[in-house]
């Protein structure tokens, strides 16, 4: 077997070192993909990116109800996706919608937890609303009846959801999610009694 020359055998070292540094250009990117959480939120514009870090607090729903989000019990569902529990803050109800003060938190739950997943504006018509709301630059839906039974049919409003936490396959601002799910509903705490505090 006819022996390698000696000076070639730098050069082609100096070719394995450059061919192993163009395949980790092409598989880094692919290799980091494969490896982000399939939950991950969605990338947002700067606007959203800064409501999604205001509310970022109450993935922890406990901190939610302190700040006066009041879950609406049930989960709600459609054939075309899920809307998840609302969390309804009544202080935060008015005729123009604050871009950093969401009325309602939508939660999915999972296990035995609930996951923010939204956000939605919500503006009744018994506020005076007297058009209908943008924010964002989109235009809210409605005015539309309330969903039965967890709001009376003649609760009439426009509302926006905006999918801040859980990305969207129909989009950032439809108003149901088919990848959020209702099934296996199983959100409780094991409490103790409370404890007594004199009358003041």
């Amino acid at each position: 077997m006819a022996r390698m020359s000696s000076r070639r055998l730098p050069r082609l070292a100096a070719l394995a070192r450059l061919l192993a540094g163009a395949a980790c250009l092409v598989l880094f990117p692919a290799l980091l993909q494969a490896q982000a959480p399939a939950g991950s939120p969605p990338a947002l514009p700067p606007e959203l990116e800064k409501v999604r870090s205001a509310l970022e607090k109450y993935q922890d729903a406990v901190v939610a109800i302190h700040d006066g989000y009041h879950s609406t019990l049930g989960c709600v569902e459609y054939a075309e996706g899920g809307m998840g529990i609302h969390f309804l803050n009544l202080r935060l109800i008015g005729r123009v919608p604050d871009p950093m003060r969401p009325q309602i938190l939508s939660y999915e739950p999972v296990g035995n937890q609930v996951r923010l997943v939204g956000a939605e504006w919500f503006i009744p018509l018994v506020t005076g609303v007297k058009e209908r709301p943008h924010l964002f630059g989109h235009p809210f839906e409605g005015p539309m009846e309330g969903h039965e039974p967890l709001q009376p049919a003649g609760l009439h409003y426009y509302d926006l959801h905006v999918w801040l936490f859980k990305p969207n396959p129909a989009g950032m601002f439809s108003h149901v999610n088919p990848a959020v799910k209702c099934k296996d509903v199983g959100y409780s705490f094991m409490l103790q009694p409370p404890k007594s505090v004199p009358h003041r």
